[in-house]
């Protein structure tokens, strides 16, 4: 790569385009060297151009941001980041995500001129990561999912041991092939956080429960965990695990307001350490930063275990190399064998 981070911007918004290339400017390291208004455009761009990142506008006319995504090239593809408004284009959002976009960020808007600082540092910060990711898709394009082959109908009842997964950049597709694998009688009730902006979170639960043979739900605060289901954090809210004699409950709040992430892997895995101690069991995925070491210290401090996906499928192995150069880990696994690591726990 170069010195600069040479970034494309595809929007059909005259509007967008220049809030967005005024946002990249304000790095030194970013350098946007063109701009496409639609999706055909981009593609011939992409091409000539060669991007390190493109900045993709999710509904554009002619060709949208899904169909760019599809028609790049299985290697040496740009890094995308997908371009969205929760409200209207959540399913869209989190479908470009599974389609091979590395990460996703709101819109910049006329009527939410008030974000536009907010959106700069965060943009800005992504660009970066992004420029150093691993591209997706890391599995053949098209290849389908492990067949789950239950044993049994799915668990149900209260459950004395808990599996808890954090994950950030590259989470909705590393948990798409998990989930996936996990067969029907799976035995444990299942809950987990991924940094993924506010409003996205209910359309990838419907997605992943699609994949899933296991029940996929977004929390609600006081819903009962459950063998056999999956909890999927709210963007924007703490999950937390809660003990009742033998049953268990989710619990969203909005504290602590001081952490960096929200939901935080930290929150939910320290609070499985108090709610199941030796019975909890986290799996730390794909992502940037070291939100997870804190809580996957206090789930080994009382008993429980923690896995870690190997350096060689991640997207950006920064979660994940924290815990395990912590010596926190059980074991380190590529996410096609992470299922039978879990399994061999639990």
């Amino acid at each position: 790569m170069t010195a600069f981070i040479r970034v494309l911007i595809v929007d059909d918004s005259a509007f967008a385009r220049k809030v967005l290339r005024e946002i990249l400017s304000t790095s030194a390291r970013i350098q946007v060297i063109d701009v496409a208004r639609d999706g055909l455009e981009a593609l011939e761009k992409i091409a000539e151009l060669k991007p390190d990142v493109v900045i993709l506008d999710l509904v554009m006319p002619h060709l949208d941001g899904i169909g760019v995504l599809q028609a790049l090239p299985a290697t040496g593809a740009p890094r995308v980041i997908a371009v969205s408004i929760s409200d209207s284009e959540s399913e869209l959002g989190v479908k470009a995500l599974e389609s091979g976009a590395i990460d996703l960020v709101h819109k910049p808007t006329a009527l939410a001129t008030d974000r536009l600082f907010e959106l700069s540092a965060e943009l800005v910060r992504k660009v970066e990561v992004a420029a150093t990711a691993k591209p997706w898709p890391l599995f053949p394009r098209g290849a389908k999912l492990p067949v789950p082959t239950p044993s049994a109908p799915g668990a149900a009842g209260v459950s004395d041991r808990m599996l808890v997964i954090g994950t950030s950049t590259g989470g909705p597709q590393a948990l798409t092939r998990l989930l996936g694998a996990l067969p029907l009688d799976f035995p444990l009730p299942v809950a987990l956080v991924v940094h993924i902006p506010p409003g996205y979170t209910q359309a990838l639960a419907r997605r992943l429960d699609q994949v899933s043979a296991l029940s996929v739900v977004e929390a609600w605060d006081g819903l009962e965990l459950r063998a056999g289901q999956v909890v999927v954090a709210r963007a924007g809210m703490h999950l937390r695990l809660e003990r009742q004699g033998e049953r268990s409950f989710a619990r969203l709040d909005f504290k602590p307001i001081g952490t960096p992430h929200r939901p935080s892997v930290d929150v939910l895995f320290q609070s499985a350490a108090d709610a199941f101690g030796a019975g909890a069991l986290g799996v730390v995925l794909t992502g940037m930063g070291d939100d997870g070491l804190r809580g996957a210290r206090a789930i080994h401090e009382v008993g429980g275990k923690i896995l870690v996906e190997s350096e060689s499928s991640c997207v950006v192995y920064g979660m994940p190399r924290c815990v395990r150069e912590a010596g926190l880990a059980e074991a380190e696994a590529p996410l096609e064998s992470m299922v039978a690591e879990i399994l061999r726990l639990v």
